[in-house]
């Protein structure tokens, strides 16, 4: 199986916030969210510190194992330990919630509905594609993984 020809994931979340940008922008605001409410401010912020620090960990943890990063090269080990105890996917995760973070903090309530369709789009794209090309690289040891651990949380 060929890996993905392009890094689907970044494109999707980054597509999903310019569109959800120029909705909020030039078509209507999403009524939904005080911009200038210290609790949606905070909490966003720390969304987004959580976010960033899922994403630092994972690729730390993948560095550690020597996995590489770039969708087109192979694995060379099956990664379960750091964050990919809690999800198989800890840096879409990051992505979704840094989305979220980013709606909070902008009070943009577009990008908090962009998100999950960003997610279910990776998902769809992305996440059962590279699935599959790890129950083939990996066998019964993905398989037993997969069990054990959740696709995002």
């Amino acid at each position: 199986m060929k890996p993905l020809k392009y890094p689907w994931p970044p494109l999707l979340y980054i597509g999903a916030c310019v569109i959800a940008l120029l909705l909020d922008d030039y078509v209507v605001t999403a009524p939904f969210i005080d911009p200038k409410g210290p609790v949606a401010l905070v909490s966003g912020a720390m969304i987004a510190v959580g976010a960033i620090a899922i994403n630092v960990w994972a690729i730390q943890t993948m560095m550690w194992h020597y996995s590489p990063k770039d969708l087109r090269e192979s694995h060379h080990h099956l990664v379960t330990d750091g964050p990919y105890r809690y999800s198989r996917n800890p840096i879409y995760l990051g992505y979704t919630l840094l989305m979220v973070a980013s709606g909070l903090i902008l009070g943009n309530g577009w990008l908090l509905i962009a998100a999950p369709i960003a997610a279910l789009l990776t998902t769809l794209i992305a996440i059962r594609y590279e699935e599959l090309r790890l129950l083939m690289r990996f066998g019964v040891d993905f398989e037993r993984y997969c069990q054990r651990t959740r696709r995002w949380i």
